[in-house]
């Protein structure tokens, strides 16, 4: 996989008159080929290039999206009566912008996971022995099934946060 991308074109005043006249539009410019073998475990080949962009975001961001309170654990949801006194004013609700943290927090935490091939290890435990007294191959006990269950639903979840929040990853 290649790609490339420039930064946005500033827009100014005269642009429309040139897209009036000559068709001119101006647009970030992109290249991107893909390979065939892009596509084998896509979910791999995206979450290196995903993770990065995130961490960006997270540290660049200039405000938040509003985040559905039943995505996010209970210390985070605001109270009706919060929330209509912040409506009130013009305002956001006290846990407005941490909700959004904690999101960002969850989809970054999701990538790592992915990138990391390896953490399913963390789970594991002694490898069956054969017959022979040697470790059959890719034979294993599960010695956490709880905690490697628990962290496949904690990165599905993230997953799952990067689909429903995916048009706000804007800064």
């Amino acid at each position: 996989m290649k790609v490339r991308t420039g930064p946005y074109p500033t827009h100014r005043f005269y642009h429309n008159w040139l897209y009036n006249w000559f068709g001119y539009s101006p647009k970030q410019k992109t290249s991107i080929k893909i390979h065939k073998y892009d596509t084998w475990s896509m979910n791999h080949t995206l979450a290196p290039i995903i993770l990065p962009m995130l961490k960006q975001l997270k540290e660049t961001k200039h405000g938040s999206p509003f985040v559905d309170m039943k995505d996010v654990p209970k210390e985070l949801r605001a109270t009706k009566k919060q929330v209509d006194e912040a409506r009130k004013d013009g305002d956001v609700d006290p846990k407005h912008f941490e909700r959004w943290d904690w999101v960002m927090d969850e989809m970054i935490w999701a990538f790592e996971q992915k990138c990391r091939d390896d953490w399913m290890e963390d789970y594991y435990g002694p490898y069956i022995e054969g017959e022979d007294g040697k470790p059959l191959s890719g034979h294993f006990e599960w010695v956490n099934d709880k905690g490697r269950k628990a962290h496949q639903e904690r990165m599905s979840n993230g997953f799952k946060l990067f689909g429903t929040y995916f048009e706000s990853l804007w800064d």
